[in-house]
């Protein structure tokens, strides 16, 4: 059963990317368009910037999970390098649960703003309600609850990112 959650969310973590990719790929794609539109036909579009903004919001809280699950958010690496076992596993557990509060804070209050500013409309896109720019919000606390989990049951607290994740160039 372990083994299958873990596959699970390998293939959960490919969607993210693969989701969050496309979003960067529409956004870099209808730019473009609105400058175009503004500046060489001189009649701008009123959807291409709106639509950036709502697809931003949809790639950063994908990134946030693909991010947290490849050991790239920001995290001190000075206590637990100092802590012997048991300590560290202790201060890993106490962080993932914190992680763990976190989001399901995001899930449930997320929810609730969803709920609550679901029948509103956004002039540029009027199918588009102001609930369903808010469901990122949701969405991402709950698979990073997801996540978490994950983390639970391997016990990978304090895994260093893969070299090829990391920029190698050097800041001196």
């Amino acid at each position: 059963m372990r083994d299958a959650y873990i596959r699970a969310m390998g293939w959960l973590h490919r969607a993210c990317v693969a989701l969050a990719g496309t979003c960067l790929v529409v956004i870099t794609l209808i730019i473009p368009w609105g400058v175009f539109t503004r500046y060489v036909l001189n009649s701008a579009s009123s959807w291409p910037e709106p639509m950036a903004v709502l697809l931003m919001i949809v790639l950063s809280f994908l990134s946030a999970v693909v991010c947290y699950r490849e050991h790239l958010h920001i995290g001190v690496g000075l206590l637990p390098g100092f802590l012997a076992e048991p300590w560290k596993s202790l201060l890993g557990w106490v962080l993932e649960i914190c992680m763990l509060a976190t989001n399901l804070f995001m899930v449930v209050w997320g929810i609730k703003l969803v709920d609550v500013t679901w029948h509103q409309s956004i002039a540029e896109f009027p199918l588009v309600t102001a609930g369903m720019t808010y469901l990122p919000i949701p969405v991402g606390g709950a698979l990073t609850v997801l996540f978490v989990i994950e983390r639970l049951l391997t016990q990978d607290f304090f895994q260093q990112p893969e070299p090829d994740t990391v920029s190698q160039i050097s800041t001196e």
